[in-house]
Order: structure tokens, then sequence, then C-alpha cells
């Protein structure tokens, strides 16, 4: 890896000593960051746009602040993304359609702000499936985006952009959001940590429908660490968020240590009566057995719930019903073909079959806090296979959405509690393996110490030697 490739690659904590020390500047980070993105956009299609002057100038600025000894804090100067279905003031918010406006947004959502405050460099926004709705990225608006560790594999998604950019070292951190596993899907199909926190714990504004009490924004990033640093700043509050938690306390993410020894883990490789590739569970046994060998008790508990569509289904096409019919009728033949069939079904769901869904998530989320009673954590596949072809046709008898995409990742956004997946091998194929833990609610320092204890187990190189090959094929 050369001394500019090194540069991407850096953490965030990293790059914090480096501009402390002068060795660094925020402008040379932004540019090698920007030049990757040219030299590599080609291939990924990640970016639906890119402010290159924004994100100088931004650069420029933080500089100044380093170079004065008044950094805002371990995040200024950082080179961030963020997902294009998220407002950013004087850039339109495409949200993967035609159908959207292309025109500009009069102001931040509130991570984004609270990102700008802390002097974060915006390098542009990312690609999503038409409003989020699936598992994998592609849209009618900008195409298939593909996975830097295969570029005939698809990246994930519905934070696809998000994850193929920073595992390919476009970016320090990548902001996304989940509804059904959004950031942990493509964290898992990219080899990176992904975590989705407590609904409510990131503020997030205009948000509406039923998605707007299942799906929670959250951080991807290459480190563990990276990603608490990220998450401590993307918490703090927003009046516009009525759905948003009290302010945690300024230190509650403060002096995170590994933690193995004494924990309890619940492990469920079939959660829900799916059964994960055999090559997946393989990569996920490994990891358990050196989590004995660490010290902690690890106790497989079968499939915990049962399958979610018999109770889930009506609730989540009455999700998209609500979504279609903020598109003007005249407009819907521009839709991906899928996301419309799946919508439309959901326009003849009644009040009363959404109100189910409600209170079977209640249940669903007591038979969790039950689980929790006796173990500390869950462990579970992220996805039970590893990315699939790009051109993958999502809820599909090929590739079901409840069979092959959010299985595992969907029942914590029902129930609102934190999870995220951190990478834990690779297939006989080369392509990565996420493993899925998932904490009670507001138990994300929970997770993340743990997650630092399994980071400190892989032992593995950043980027993945697979994964640096393939780019090094890409920049020649």
């Amino acid at each position: 890896m050369t001394q500019l490739d090194e540069i991407c690659y850096l953490s965030a904590a990293a790059l914090g000593r480096r501009y402390a020390k002068g060795e660094l500047s925020p402008v040379d980070v932004a540019e090698q960051h920007l030049a990757r993105l040219e030299a590599l956009e080609p291939a990924l299609n990640a970016f639906q746009l890119v402010d290159r002057e924004g994100a100088l100038a931004a650069a420029r600025e933080a500089a100044g602040r380093w170079e004065r000894g008044e950094a805002r804090g371990p995040l200024d100067g950082v080179p961030v993304t963020i997902k294009d279905n998220v407002d950013m003031k004087g850039w339109p918010t495409r949200n993967g359609s035609t159908t959207s406006k292309a025109t500009p947004v009069a102001e931040d959502a509130p991570v984004v702000a609270r990102l700008r405050e802390e002097g974060a460099v915006f390098l542009g926004k990312t690609t999503t499936p038409e409003f989020a709705w699936k598992g994998i990225t592609d849209s009618q608006l900008k195409g298939f985006t593909r996975n830097p560790w295969a570029l005939d594999r698809s990246p994930g998604g519905s934070s696809g952009g998000a994850a193929a950019a920073l595992a390919a070292g476009i970016g320090t951190l990548a902001y996304g959001n989940d509804g059904g596993g959004s950031i942990r899907i493509p964290s898992a199909f990219c080899g990176l940590f992904g975590i989705k926190p407590t609904f409510g714990r990131v503020p997030h504004h205009p948000v509406e429908g039923v998605f707007a009490t299942v799906s929670a924004g959250g951080p991807l990033a290459r480190h563990v660490a990276d990603a608490a640093l990220a998450l401590q700043v993307m918490a703090r509050p927003d009046r516009r968020d009525w759905y948003a938690l009290p302010q945690p306390p300024e230190d509650w993410l403060a002096e995170l240590r590994p933690r193995l020894r004494g924990l309890r883990f619940a492990y469920a490789p079939n959660l829900g009566e799916v059964e994960p590739d055999q090559d997946i569970r393989a990569c996920l046994e490994q990891t358990i057995a050196r989590l004995r060998e660490a010290g902690a008790t690890v106790e497989e508990v079968g499939p915990v719930i049962r399958p979610l569509p018999p109770v889930f289904q009506d609730f989540w096409m009455a999700s998209f019903a609500h979504l279609l019919r903020g598109v003007p009728r005249e407009r819907w033949d521009e839709l991906d073909p899928n996301f419309r069939d799946v919508a439309e079904r959901g326009l003849a769901v009644s009040a009363e079959q959404v109100v189910a869904g409600e209170v079977a998530r209640a249940r669903l989320h007591r038979h969790f806090a039950e689980l929790h009673a006796r173990h500390d954590l869950l462990l579970t596949p992220t996805t039970p296979h590893a990315a699939p072809p790009v051109e993958t046709l999502y809820h599909s008898p090929a590739y079901d959405r409840w069979r092959d995409g959010v299985a595992y990742t969907l029942p914590f956004n029902l129930t609102g509690q934190p999870a995220a997946s951190i990478f834990c091998g690779v297939t006989g194929s080369g392509l990565p393996v996420g493993l899925q833990i998932a904490g009670p609610k507001y138990g994300e320092r929970l997770i993340l110490e743990a997650s630092l204890g399994i980071e400190a187990l892989q032992q593995e190189d950043t980027p993945h030697p697979r994964l640096m090959a393939k780019l090094e094929e890409l920049v020649g």
C-alpha cells in the first residue's frame, strides 16, 4: 500500500494526532480522498453527487483551526460521506428516485448539522436504492452501485454507496440509516463495522409515516473506535425530531475498552428459523470459538423467534404505500417495478392490519427483553449469504426479502434495539462475512465494547489483503 493509500485508510483518531502535530493537513487529506474518489467512482458508482469545492473549503477552515490550536473535536477535518436520503443544505435529496425533486433543500438534517458543527469535511452524497426500499443498491436514477471486493457483486443496501465508498478508502466515516438492515447489511457485504443505535438515539428530520418508528441513523466505519467517535457526535440533540431520546450524558461513550471476559452471549445462527449458508456459519463458528477462549460465555439458543412474514408482511407493505402516495400518479411508471408492486399491494392494507403490526412489535420486544435478562448480548449472522450478484432482482423468488435479505436484521428495527455488524472473516470465494451483535435498548456502549474485543481478536489488516488486491487492480 502506497503512502497516499495509507492516508485514505487512517482512522479518525490517527488523523487527529497527525493534524495536532502538524504532520498532515486536512487539505492534503481531503485532496487524497477526492483523488481516490475520482479514480474509483467510475467502477463503483457509489456517489449521487460529489462536492469537491465544498470539501476543500471545509478542509481549509479545519486546517486553520488545527494550526491555531482551536480544533472543534476529534472529527474536525475528517472526511465523511452522507447517504442521499438525508438533507444537506444547498443540495437536492434525490432518494434514489427520478420522481424526486432536483432542487436544493433549505436546511441540514440534524446529523449533518451536528457533523458540520464538529468540522467534518463532506465529500458528497452516496447512492441509495429508490426510497431506500431494499437491501441492495441500484436505482432508475443512478444505476448499479458495485462492491469493491468484487465488482460483479452488490455492496448491499440501502446504504450501499456509503459502504462501497468507505471500503474502497473514500471517506474516513460514512453516515447511513437503517429501517430493516440498511447499515448492517452493507457493512457485512463490504467488510466494515456499522451500528444501528437504539431508535431515537440519533435525531432525524424530516421523517414521517410507518418508517418513522423503525428507522435509525448511525455510522459505518472501518474501525469500531471511529464509529464510537461519530456516534457521540451524531447523538447530540435536535429539537426538530419528535421521536428523539433525551440527550445522553456527554461522557456516555467515554473511555471505551475492549470487553469480552465475563460477558454472557446468546448465539442464534438460525434466528427466525432462517439458516445461513455453510461458509457464513463456518466464519461465525471460528469467531465464537475465539470468544470462548477469551473468557466469554456463549450459549447457542436456537431460533429464538418465529418467522417474521406472517405477522409483519402487511406492516411492511403499508409503509411503502405511504411513500407511494407521495409520488404523483402520473409518474408511477418511473418507479422500480418491484417497489411499485409492493407499495401498490400496501394500498389495500387496513388500519386494523397496521395496528396489528404495532401490537406484534411490542410482543417481539418483550420476547427479546426476556432473552436479555439472561444474556448480555445476542450474536447472529448479519446476513444468510455473502454479497449477491449486482444484478440480483430483490424480493423475487430467487432473492426473497424475508428469507435472503433482512431475516436477521429487521427484528431489531421492529423492537428499536441497538445492533451492529462487524467483519468476522471471508468466504472461500473471498467475500466478507458479518457477525451481528444485538443488545438491549440503550445498550450501545456494551455493543461497542464487545465489538472492540472482537475486532482485537480478528487481528486483520485494514484494508484486508483480498480487498487491497482488488483495489490495486482498479487504480492500476
